[in-house]
C-alpha cells in the first residue's frame, strides 16, 4: 500500500492505493502545535479504524500547504513505517509543464490536483478546488499548468460574517430553500451557499473566454458537495483528487 498525505491548512487528509485503487480515506485536523510523536501516535490510531497494519504501508508521499509540518510529518511516517516520504515540490517529477512566472511558487496541492486530471481526464480542462481557499486551476491542451485563480473560502466568508459582526449568528453550512431569505439564517445560507455558486460559475466563463473555448470542469476539495450542485454549469466531482495526483507522482517517482 501507498501512503499519500495531503497536508491542508484546515484538514491531513490520508490516502492507502493498492495497485493504484484508493483504498480508503481518513483525516484530522491540521495542528502545528503537534510533535512528529503525536503525529505518529494519532497516524496509527486513524490508520487503525481502517485495517491498516504497519506492514502494509511500502512507501509514502507528501502534498503540504504547510511548511512547518513537512519534517515532523514526514518523520513521523519514518518512525511508523520505516520508510522515507517523498514530498512534492521542485525537483519531483510532474510529467506536465509549470508555465508561470515562479514554477517553484506554485502549490503541491495545485500539482497534485493538475496532475490528477490531466492523466484521469484529460486536457485542457479547469480545476475548481473549494475547500480553506477556492482555486480555479487551468490546464492547457498539452496539460501544463498555465495558472489559478485563488479566492478567498467559503468558511472564510462564513466565519467573518458571525466574527465581525454584532448581530449576525454562527450557522450551519447548508443551502435555504430561497435565494431572498426571509430570516438572519436563511439570508446568511443564501449568500454564503448560493453567492459561492454564483462565483463559481461566473469565473467559469471568465476563465473560458479568456481561454477561448469552453474547458470541462472538474471539481474537488472539501466544500465542493456543498457548492457545485447549486451550480449552473456542469461539472465532474471528484472528492480525492489531490490523493490520486498524490498515487500518480509516487509511481512516476519510483
Amino acid at each position: 500500500m501507498i501512503l499519500t498525505i495531503d497536508i491542508g491548512n484546515s484538514n491531513i487528509i490520508f490516502g492507502g492505493f493498492i495497485e493504484n485503487e484508493l483504498k480508503f480515506v481518513a483525516r484530522m485536523a491540521t495542528d502545528t502545535t503537534r510533535t512528529s510523536d503525536e503525529y505518529a501516535s494519532n497516524i496509527l490510531s486513524i490508520l487503525a479504524l481502517h485495517s491498516v497494519q504497519k506492514k502494509e504501508i511500502k512507501g509514502a508521499i507528501i502534498s503540504s500547504v504547510v511548511p512547518p509540518l513537512n519534517r515532523v510529518i514526514k518523520k513521523a511516517v519514518r518512525l511508523i513505517y520505516g520508510v522515507e516520504p517523498l514530498l512534492v515540490g521542485p525537483g519531483i517529477k510532474t510529467g506536465i509543464g509549470i508555465h508561470c512566472d515562479n514554477p517553484a511558487s506554485v502549490g503541491a496541492d495545485i500539482i497534485c490536483a493538475c496532475v490528477a486530471t490531466h492523466y484521469t481526464y484529460g486536457s485542457p480542462a479547469l480545476i475548481v478546488d473549494i475547500g480553506t481557499a477556492t482555486k480555479m486551476m487551468v490546464i492547457n491542451d498539452s496539460g501544463a499548468f498555465i495558472g489559478v485563480s485563488i479566492i478567498p473560502g467559503v468558511l472564510m466568508g462564513l466565519n467573518a460574517l458571525s466574527e465581525r459582526t454584532a448581530q449576525l449568528p454562527k450557522i450551519d453550512l447548508s443551502a435555504p430553500s430561497d435565494v431572498i431569505g426571509k430570516n438572519t439564517i436563511d439570508c446568511m445560507k443564501s449568500g454564503v451557499v448560493f453567492g459561492n455558486a454564483s462565483l463559481v460559475d461566473g469565473m467559469i466563463e471568465r476563465i473560458n473566454e479568456e481561454y477561448g473555448k469552453n474547458l470541462n470542469v472538474y471539481v474537488t476539495g472539501g466544500l465542493a458537495s456543498t457548492i457545485i450542485p447549486h451550480c449552473k454549469h456542469q461539472m465532474t466531482l471528484d472528492r480525492h483528487l489531490v490523493l490520486k495526483g498524490l498515487n500518480i507522482l509516487y509511481n512516476k517517482n519510483n
